[in-house]
């Protein structure tokens, strides 16, 4: 619904030569005001210097010449009142009809470029739920940008560098030594659990027996890496590309950063260790940037990444970090922008922990201790549209109890069964009753149940847009939800088939709707539309 009001506005606001500014459109508190009201006037009319009231009578008397309202009116001090013509809103589902798996898609992204990037997981070990968390939310909005007509490429950081590779090495080869009972001390921090030994056991089946370092870190990280993307695979998540953090180190790419921060007057040495003076550009704190070793810091290859995103030429870079990154991200953009960067085009999405809930209790876990619940294994306890929608079903902002409980009931309490549910129970009405629903009179459909349905499909495309501005799935599997709801009490209180030949015929009309708009919306979620459960 505020999508049509939006258009009309916008129109109105092109053909009156006044400024193109941003606007609110609300649902009234009070329904006699109508479906939807707008503080447009409020804002124009600082820009015409007029007081709101009049800047209102402005709009509405070429608002009035569109033919969707049937009634448009002022309300002090300048809100401006609308009520749509039911016949236009019903006329709608004719546009769902047609438009069929489309309906919702649009070019509001214009074709901008986006690189987007998300898991990032160290190849140290499986995929755990807080790596899965990040997963699907990176997903779900590569669909969701896609659908509004951006171009995606999805990219993997694949950081086969560091400290933590050296640790894994490590940790396989004492394994490896013990299975072979030679001498050996299991590194301090090691990585610990049965995927270690699984790896120095495959060594270990190996003709060859003169392995050094390297030969532990290649295997291990070909191991890993081959599990998280069959992990990924079984989630229905590809990526456009993998970039390698070993490429920094070959191509002097982190050289060149901070060759960049010199010439700047940016960097210090102190103790042995090269610093960020961040506090030169208004940061809290100096950061290490190469240890005292030799080693660079984390930062610093996160750095020389975000030049060669830059370099690609994208419109619009959205990374996708736990909440791990909190502290150093902003760290990142600031030496990206002394480089002259510009950071504006970087979004950090920041999603927070996963806890795993059982029996009422939180599960403990820690990765290198090897004491947590692998995503692989999730994905086996609950299905794969479970572990989608679990995911996504609260804001990236808030910390996730993931209820295992919940996740396998099949009933009104678990929320994806309870919306595939209705798909399906949509599906099985449409296979028994085949009825030809051309030239429906879709007037009938005017019980309050009706509209109420009507009004929610309506905001569809609504949603979708509201994703692309939002970036927060959870908007559309709230939404999913609600609609579900809805059909499951309509369903309950008003009959499909009835004795009356042409509002059958409109009811079907009705729930074709909503088994598309349901479906479509499952989809861009990456969950499956089943026909029959």
């Amino acid at each position: 619904m505020k999508s049509i009001i939006k258009k009309t506005i916008n129109k109105t606001l092109t053909d009156l030569k006044l400024p193109n500014v941003e606007y609110n459109l609300q649902i009234p508190k009070n329904k006699e005001n109508g479906d939807l009201s707008t503080n447009l006037a409020f804002v124009l009319s600082k820009h015409i210097k007029k007081n709101p009231m009049d800047t209102a009578s402005i709009i509405v008397e070429e608002l009035n010449k569109v033919k969707i309202y049937n009634d448009i009116n002022i309300a002090s001090p300048g809100f401006i009142n609308f009520t749509i013509n039911p016949d236009i809103i019903i006329d709608n589902l004719n546009i769902i009809i047609e438009k069929n798996e489309s309906y919702g898609k649009n070019n509001s992204g214009n074709g901008q470029k986006v690189l987007l990037e998300f898991v990032s997981a160290n190849p140290t070990g499986p995929l755990t739920v807080g790596h899965g968390r990040g997963a699907i939310l990176g997903d779900c909005l590569n669909r969701i940008l896609t659908w509004n007509g951006y171009t995606v490429d999805t990219e993997y950081y694949y950081n086969n560098a560091g400290r933590q590779m050296k640790k894994l090495a490590e940790s396989v080869e004492a394994r490896y030594l013990e299975l072979n009972n030679l001498p050996f001390s299991f590194p301090d921090d090691g990585y610990q659990g049965n995927y270690i030994i699984n790896i120095a056991q495959e060594i270990s089946n190996q003709k060859k027996r003169d392995f050094d370092t390297n030969d532990f870190k290649d295997y291990a990280e070909k191991y890993i890496f081959k599990q998280i993307n069959n992990t990924l695979n079984e989630l229905n998540i590809e990526f456009n590309s993998f970039f390698n953090e070993s490429d920094l180190y070959k191509n002097k790419s982190i050289d060149k950063v901070i060759a960049k921060l010199k010439k700047q007057k940016l960097i210090y040495e102190k103790d042995g260790a090269t610093w960020f003076e961040g506090t030169k550009v208004g940061r809290e704190n100096d950061r290490v940037l190469i240890k005292n070793t030799g080693e660079p810091t984390y930062r610093l290859p996160d750095m020389a990444y975000h030049v060669t995103k830059f370099e690609r030429g994208y419109d619009l870079i959205i990374d996708i970090f736990g909440a791990d990154h909190m502290d150093a991200y902003p760290d990142v953009l600031e030496v990206l922008k002394q480089l002259s960067y510009d950071t504006n085009k970087v979004k950090v999405l920041i999603h927070q922990f996963v806890s795993i809930l059982q029996n009422g209790e939180t599960m403990k876990m820690s990765t290198r201790k090897a004491n947590f619940i692998t995503l692989n294994k999730l994905i086996k306890e609950v299905g794969v549209d479970a572990v989608r929608y679990f995911f996504i079903m609260r804001s990236m902002n808030s910390h996730l109890n993931f209820d295992l409980d919940i996740a396998k009931e099949k009933s009104d309490k678990n929320p994806v069964y309870y919306i595939q549910y209705a798909h399906a129970r949509i599906c099985t009405i449409l296979n028994k009753n085949k009825i030809e629903t051309k030239n429906a009179n879709l007037k009938l459909l005017n019980n309050k149940d009706d509209i109420l349905i009507i009004n929610n499909l309506v905001n569809f495309e609504e949603v979708i847009l509201k994703l692309k501005d939002n970036l927060e799935p959870q908007i559309l599997s709230n939404y999913l939800y609600d609609l579900a709801t809805k059909f499951h009490k309509y369903y309950a209180h008003n009959r499909i088939i009835t004795d009356n030949e042409e509002l059958t015929k409109a009811r079907m009309i009705l729930i074709k709707s909503v088994r598309i708009i349901i479906k479509n919306g499952l989809n861009i979620l990456g969950i499956s539309s089943p026909e029959s459960m």
